[in-house]
């Protein structure tokens, strides 16, 4: 192995060792345990849940999409909290606790120990997202089964003709567990892993956990109208100005993630499909700002005294 190969080794290694180490500090706080409990409930609650319809089709549209609305919300809810509280706690708590010191005198370069912090995070909002994920898929195939027999019963006992059955049966089959949903959960994935890349970013020159948590849930929320308001600056432009306009909302869509992109959720609930070019585009625009983001906090990280 020749010396460059063997820095990128040394290097992947240290991120991978403060990445480890990092979720199984995680994995110990409390605030992860009360919202994976949290998560929990909000799904295997709609395992008990079974109302009552007139029509076979109601049965199916309501029901199905009653629990991928419940569980798509609990897991965004959870993965967004526990990205933005667990990051805010990192670099706070490896300061109080000296960590921090030990660690940059071994010596380790500063952006291997936040490429490999944020990887803790980003390790256990992936396990807790896939656990359930699990459940909630085990718990729309049980009630899909459920329902599909409630339909069929009353279908045949209203007189629907065979044709019909297998259409209505096409529809619920529609409305439960698919690659969508999963692509549904990996986009709820993406969005927590920039927000947590943001969180990274402000603790960096942030003194107060407080404060990082406070304007990273700020940067979330004006994230899902940096569109908007996109649209609406250039709209309003006055054409010599418009290369200005463009530029400014250019610099504002690299600065503010677009948090709107990653809302396949709804379209995932009505029982549509997810193409392979959204799903690739989802994954390269959260590729890129987790890589810029934890740039930024490089540069801004390598200038601090410790």
């Amino acid at each position: 192995m020749n010396e460059p190969q063997a820095a990128r080794a040394t290097h992947i290694g240290r991120t991978l060792v403060i990445a480890s180490n990092t979720f199984t500090q995680l994995v110990r706080m409390k605030v992860f345990y009360f919202l994976a409990v949290f998560g929990v409930i909000a799904i295997a609650s709609n395992f008990f849940d079974m109302p009552q319809h007139t029509g076979p089709e109601a049965i199916g549209a309501n029901v199905l999409r009653s629990i991928k609305s419940w569980s798509l919300g609990a897991m965004t809810l959870f993965s967004v909290v526990l990205a933005v509280v667990a990051t805010a706690l990192l670099l706070p708590k490896d300061v109080e606790d000296r960590t921090l010191y030990t660690i940059l005198a071994k010596p380790v370069p500063r952006l291997d120990y936040l490429a490999g912090k944020l990887l803790g995070v980003l390790a256990l909002i992936f396990v807790s997202l896939l656990a359930m994920d699990i459940l909630m898929t085990a718990v729309l195939h049980i009630r899909t089964q459920i329902v599909l027999d409630q339909q069929m019963t009353l279908a045949a006992a209203m007189g629907y003709t065979e044709e019909a059955r297998e259409s209505l049966r096409a529809e619920t089959l529609a409305q439960g567990p698919n690659w969508s949903l999963q692509a549904a959960v990996l986009a709820v994935f993406l969005r927590a892993a920039v927000i947590a890349a943001v969180a990274m970013l402000v603790s960096t020159f942030s003194t107060s956990t407080l404060f990082t948590a406070v304007i990273s849930f700020l940067i979330y929320f004006i994230g899902h109208f940096q569109a908007d308001l996109r649209s609406a600056w250039l709209a309003g432009g006055a054409d010599g100005e418009g290369w200005i306009a463009r530029g400014v909302s250019l610099l504002v869509s690299l600065i503010l993630p677009d948090f709107q992109l990653f809302n396949v959720v709804d379209a995932v609930i009505e029982g549509q499909l997810v193409s392979i070019a959204v799903m690739a585009k989802l994954i390269g625009v959260g590729l890129f700002y987790v890589i810029f983001y934890t740039l930024c906090s490089w540069l801004i990280f390598a200038e601090k005294e410790f």
